[in-house]
């Protein structure tokens, strides 16, 4: 038989030099598993495909392709880092990737070219309004059709679109494929719309007038005016028109509208009752207050200037507001003088041995400087909206007064028992006077330590006798007040009194009479201040 080893092809030099090459790298068989003879070879294990040798090399040629899949995603991957962070810091202060406003196109302008970008579109979004013969027609901006627009909040929107606070959602804002679409910030009022198309498409005559209310000056409070039925144009299409504008800004339209016959599309009652409102606020005073010795009321007038009014035709009625940026102007420029008020010191007079015998002739005042008028405005903001007024003590900062102590340099005693007054100056007597003080019952010149508050040359004296009725001294002269109403002057018609020092008979109703030339002196001679000193028993008689 022949030996079918021999007939097997021999194998190439490069196939075996791979196999021998592959072997050499492979660890060594196990030796529990013995090379079979030469001449008793399996014919199936001949083959080296079925060898380990031969499935080691193919798995490793496998590998090769994963290998360079992955090394070509690990590229693409940092390929795809680098070009967000890239795309990050370049849209860092741009608007993002597919960021739309109106029709116009946004993507990577910056706060300024997006303001012109938006002023423009609102330039552009002039609406064209026709009546049905086509005969009279307006063009009108957003503006002139009630549309109260915020620019940089508009800005601030598109600046801000897509915006993120983290890794994650700044992956999203720099996808151009995710988008967001940016309207105007603007508010729309179908009143001034009205309005507006009224007067364009209506003639005063046939036109239809919403009742309403205005200040009076004159009267100092808000008054009511009827309005009238008639003509008005019907919105509906002009609104839509103008949310379209506001949604996507930046195209022109045009619409036509047809007119109806309405009433007046605020009835008086509303009006009257707005009116009513506004004036319990002007009625029912709001007083501003340091919190110490100054307060100060908000005039009628100035109230009034911050009431605003709205119409609402479609509910037939009309809303108050107040004006927050008037009202804060008005309190950080106006408080400050009316609060504000600087420290005194209080002053006592004392005597020779420090004793007070005078307090407080100088009262003293605590400085206050008023702060935060803001929260102020505030408060007076939330008073105006419940109506009914109230008292707002605005925040301060309070310097506490001191307390001074002086000897009077002048001094004036007034002995009821001798009917005399007698001036000393610094301690020594200069002068001294007949007089005749208050008399019996509750016109006795009160007894203890006062002091000359307040002087006149002439002064009309007027008041009450004991029987109730009244009494007028005319031209009375050198008055120097000391104890409210009590003070020196000349009683030209009490000399007599004077003379005999009898107040029980020729007594005042409380002040001191005096000869003309004394009360001169005291007045020309003891200043405001100069402390006054009564003392002594009052005599049932004459005294000289």
């Amino acid at each position: 038989m022949t030996d079918q080893r021999n007939q097997q092809p021999a194998p190439e030099y490069g196939a075996m030099r791979e196999d021998f090459e592959t072997t050499q790298a492979m660890p060594p068989l196990p030796e529990a598993a013995p090379a079979p003879l030469a001449g008793t070879m399996d014919a199936e294990a001949a083959h080296p495909e079925d060898l380990n040798i031969g499935t080691v090399a193919a798995t490793r040629k496998s590998r090769k392709p994963l290998i360079i899949t992955l090394i070509v995603v690990a590229a693409l991957l940092v390929a795809l880092v680098a070009a967000f962070f890239g795309a990050r810091a370049y849209f860092q202060d741009k608007v993002a990737p597919g960021v739309r406003f109106g029709s116009t196109s946004v993507v990577g302008q910056t706060r300024d070219q997006v303001k012109a970008t938006v002023e423009q579109a609102v330039k552009d979004s002039a609406i064209t309004v026709k009546d049905t013969t086509g005969n009279t027609s307006a063009t009108a901006s957003l503006t002139d059709l009630g549309v109260d627009i915020d620019v940089d909040q508009t800005v601030d929107d598109i600046m801000n679109a897509k915006s993120s606070t983290n890794i994650g959602e700044d992956i999203l804002r720099v996808n151009p494929f995710g988008h967001v679409d940016v309207a105007l910030a603007a508010t729309p009022d179908n009143a001034v719309l009205d309005e507006y198309l009224s007067g364009k498409l209506v003639s005063d005559a046939e036109r239809a007038v919403p009742s309403s209310i205005t200040y009076d000056g004159n009267a100092h409070a808000f008054v009511a005016s009827e309005g009238r039925a008639g003509k008005a144009p019907k919105l509906g299409e002009v609104v839509k028109a103008v949310k379209q504008a506001i949604a996507k800004p930046g195209t022109a339209a045009t619409v036509t509208v047809t007119d109806e016959t309405i009433d007046a599309p605020i009835a008086l009652d509303a009006a009257q009752k707005a009116a009513d409102a506004a004036n319990q606020r002007l009625n029912n005073k709001i007083v501003m207050t340091n919190g110490d010795a100054k307060q100060f009321e908000l005039p009628a007038d100035t109230v009034a200037t911050w009431i605003k009014t709205e119409s609402h035709l479609d509910q037939g009625s009309i809303t108050l507001s107040y004006d927050t940026t008037a009202i804060k102007k008005f309190m950080s420029e106006q408080l400050p003088g009316q609060l504000n008020q600087d420290m005194v010191s209080q002053e006592d007079i004392v005597d020779g041995n420090g004793s007070v015998i005078v307090a407080a002739q100088v009262k003293g005042v605590d400085g206050v400087t008023i702060k935060n008028t803001d929260a102020a405005a505030e408060q007076v903001i939330d008073a105006l909206k419940q109506g009914n007024g109230g008292t707002v003590q605005v925040a301060s900062d309070v310097k506490k007064f001191d307390v001074k102590q002086k000897q009077s340099e002048w001094r004036v005693v007034i002995d009821k028992s001798s009917q005399t007054a007698v001036v000393y100056h610094n301690g020594e007597q200069v002068k001294s006077f007949l007089v005749c003080t208050g008399g019996p019952g509750g016109n006795e010149t009160d007894s203890g330590n006062w002091y000359i508050y307040l002087k006149y040359r002439v002064q009309d004296m007027r008041g009450y006798n004991d029987d109730g009725s009244k009494y007028l001294s005319p031209g009375v002269k050198w008055v120097s007040y000391f104890n409210g109403g009590e003070g020196f002057h000349t009683a030209t018609w009490n000399y007599g009194g004077i003379a005999s020092g009898d107040p029980a008979n020729h007594g005042s109703h409380g002040c001191v009479n005096m000869y003309e030339q004394d009360a001169q002196w005291i007045y020309e001679n003891c200043p405001e201040g100069t402390l006054v000193q009564v003392v002594g028993t009052q005599p049932t008689g004459p005294v000289r």
